[in-house]
């Protein structure tokens, strides 16, 4: 069975963001949030959901993949109103067992975040998991390929809520598709064709 849906969803005032829903099987559901590059969401059987979003960006993927192991353009790229702030002394050096502490504030709400660099393969690709944080589950990967004369960046969140679906599609959704949309413009800065 297999069905889909148009509906309109506003992130912020100026931004309207397109949602395509697709129904793959009886216990997956794909919703894909249209933005300059698509953000999908697909839950899975274990009550986790995964985020996928991928770009095209201009550059090596060394380049690439140095820009985005830089705790401090983690910073850059999130939007103002998260008050986001990386707490782990400097200079942090990146690799497999790294903690990194933040702060940030959602909907007003201060928080506490500490991620664990699971995985570090230069320059192909990096995970975090959160240990401590706002997620019931957060599994960050991070993956770079090169793609004619630029490279290719996914990113996979394994991710599940406290309060259930409700709150995730209701606020979680928005949210990340809001952040990453936010994240794929900025990157267009810092990537010029």
């Amino acid at each position: 069975m297999q069905w889909v849906s148009t509906c309109r969803q506003i992130a912020q005032k100026r931004n309207p963001l397109q949602c395509v829903r697709q129904r793959k099987s009886p216990r997956s559901i794909t919703m894909t949030i249209q933005t300059d590059v698509p953000i999908s969401f697909t839950r899975n059987n274990d009550k986790t959901t995964v985020l996928h979003t991928s770009q095209w960006l201009p550059g090596p993927i060394e380049d690439v993949f140095d820009f985005f192991s830089r705790p401090e353009n983690l910073q850059k790229l999130t939007p103002s109103q998260l008050s986001f702030t990386i707490i782990t002394p400097q200079p942090i050096v990146m690799s497999e067992g790294l903690q990194l502490d933040y702060k940030l504030k959602v909907h007003g709400l201060p928080l506490h975040w500490t991620s664990l660099i699971s995985v570090w393969d230069p320059p192909y690709s990096f995970t975090d998991v959160q240990l401590k944080g706002p997620y019931k589950k957060w599994e960050h990967s991070h993956r770079f390929a090169k793609e004619g004369t630029g490279t290719r960046v996914e990113d996979y969140i394994v991710f599940r809520v406290p309060g259930g679906r409700l709150i995730e599609k209701l606020i979680v959704q928005k949210d990340l598709a809001s952040i990453f949309g936010h994240r794929q413009k900025l990157l267009k800065d810092f990537f010029p064709a």
